[in-house]
């Protein structure tokens, strides 16, 4: 049960209701819930547990809510497996931040308060920056990556092969959408989200970000942690710095991220965080490999009972 790596999810993957579960059956994930609320001095817990969805998609409250979340399963997955010994880690964006706090990387309460603010300043450049996203379904990453250069806007997320996501100004994605036919795409279409994430429309959350990882303690984490901006891991602290600051603005190499883990011999990935999302991802990356998802306690005693038969 050793060869097994964690995956946390990245935001838009929250719905109302997580958690809820595991804070009633849990004692470990209630207790982690309650230092949350305590550390943020508000009740995230509340607004995962009861929303309502407005409130909870917002990206200041969106980023801490997956960020404990995937935490809390990890906590109770390894009471549930003792012999678990992760080899590697990854999350989709702000699921990089929970990747590096299970990694040691961060204290819990040092992840969180980043988190936290980065999803505040995230939530600051998406009011002062009208921008939008739109999934591109079908051609080559390098003629939509050109399509986009042309178009003014930034390639968000190489997903996985056959989905890559642009990000921008409103009307170079409305541009980019009118064009990807001709770039050889299927269809694109536009997300419903707040803002322009992983785009040069993040560029002042990004600058106060880095001020923020300056002033934080960080470890070199006990297991790799590969990070969105480079596909590689990042094990040293100024090295970590400097991706989880220019990812916000920089492309997620998700799809590389996960060839690279596969190709150093990893065949179990774990998705820790709701909406299976990263599962559907994989599937079109590498249909080889086992892939538990746990997104709640039903999940998570499941995957448990197989993990634990694996090593027996």
């Amino acid at each position: 049960m050793s060869n097994v790596v964690l995956l946390f999810s990245g935001q838009g993957a929250q719905k109302v209701g997580m958690g809820q579960d595991l804070a009633t059956q849990y004692p470990s994930a209630k207790a982690l819930f309650e230092q949350a609320d305590e550390i943020l001095g508000r009740s995230i817990t509340d607004i995962m547990f009861n929303g309502p969805d407005e409130d909870l998609t917002k990206t200041a409250n969106c980023q801490p809510a997956l960020f404990l979340h995937g935490l809390a399963l990890l906590t109770i997955l390894k009471e549930k497996c003792p012999d678990l010994m992760p080899v590697a880690a990854a999350g989709l964006s702000l699921g990089e931040l929970t990747a590096h706090t299970a990694a040691g990387t961060f204290t819990f309460e040092e992840g969180l308060k980043l988190v936290a603010h980065r999803g505040a300043l995230m939530d600051e450049a998406c009011a002062n920056n009208a921008g939008s996203m739109a999934a591109v379904i079908g051609g080559e990453p390098e003629n939509i990556a050109k399509l986009a250069e042309e178009c003014g806007i930034d390639v968000a997320n190489y997903n996985c092969p056959g989905q890559i996501v642009v990000s921008g100004i409103e009307e170079g994605v409305d541009k980019a959408i009118s064009g990807v036919k001709a770039a050889g795409g299927k269809i694109a279409k536009k997300l419903n989200v707040a803002g322009a994430y992983h785009s040069r429309l993040m560029a002042g959350a990004q600058d106060k970000l880095a001020a923020a990882l300056n002033d934080a303690t960080v470890n070199t984490p006990t297991i790799p942690v590969i990070a969105n901006l480079t596909a590689e891991a990042s094990t040293n602290p100024n090295d970590i710095r400097h991706t989880l600051t220019n990812q916000v603005t920089g492309s997620v190499r998700w799809t590389e991220s996960m060839q690279l883990l596969i190709s150093q011999g990893n065949t179990t990935f774990i998705e820790l965080g709701p909406g299976k999302v990263l599962k559907g991802f994989m599937s079109r990356i590498n249909k080889s490999v086992t892939i538990f998802t746990i997104e709640d306690a039903e999940s998570l005693e499941t995957a448990a009972a197989e993990l634990n038969a694996q090593k027996a």
